[in-house]
């Protein structure tokens, strides 16, 4: 582990402290992660687990790698770092944003698809993950940013509704959408314009990540090639 070849000693504290901190770091990871529904974990979260008993500079880096380097080695998880976007309405007046304040992780399994998909995958949950990856299509679709009123428009023409409470495999549609908000796929911006406000949807870090972003593309690919 690359931490390993560090001196954790120069922070004062025992093996077993430190031990002991990486293990809380782990096991917050793994129990908000599923409480939350994957929800990323913002890293002053980890970092008050951390100095809420210990004061010493550059300590939550230390353990957060360190949890980082056992959850690939003893659970198959990526710990990835996500760096918070901004709507790009706003990306000029939130430049100041601290670094740490925009950082959260989440946990992504290292098991080849086909591993995933046979021993991991819940078919129970199958369906969140087909309705995110269609939402994510139509709002790539349409340039990273959509209004309100045209995503759900596009919805409307699959039989989704923003007033439907119950139905029988996504629930409460609209409380689903916002689902995929709180998990960072997508960002919700309200716009003032001359015509009054417009929200607009917009593809955040999580659905701009290295290997979703790609899956979209060659999606979206398919199906031209498909239907030309």
């Amino acid at each position: 582990m690359a931490n390993n070849i560090e001196d954790f000693s120069q922070f004062g504290i025992s093996k077993e402290e430190k031990d002991k901190l990486v293990g809380e770091v782990i096991r917050y990871m793994l129990f908000k992660t599923h409480q939350n529904s994957g929800c990323p974990i913002k890293r002053d979260e980890l970092t008050q687990l951390i100095t809420k008993n210990y004061h010493q500079r550059n300590l939550p880096t230390f353990v957060i790698n360190e949890a980082k380097d056992k959850l690939a080695a003893v659970f198959g998880y990526e710990m990835r770092e996500l760096s918070r976007s901004v709507p790009s309405s706003k990306s000029q007046t939130r430049a100041s944003q601290s670094s740490a304040d925009a950082k959260s992780y989440i946990l992504i399994s290292r098991l080849p698809s086909d591993l995933y998909e046979k021993y991991v995958v819940d078919a129970n949950s199958a369906h969140m993950s087909g309705f995110t990856f269609v939402i994510i299509s139509i709002v790539h679709l349409a340039g990273g940013k959509i209004p309100e009123e045209n995503l759900w428009s596009q919805l409307n023409r699959m039989s989704l509704s923003d007033t439907e409470a119950h139905h029988p495999i996504l629930g409460n549609i609209k409380q689903t959408l916002e689902l995929l908000v709180q998990q960072r796929y997508l960002q919700k911006d309200k716009v003032h314009g001359p015509e009054g406000n417009i929200i607009y949807y917009e593809l955040a870090e999580r659905a701009s990540d290295g290997p979703i972003n790609n899956k979209v593309k060659e999606y979206i690919s398919q199906i031209m090639r498909d239907t030309a």
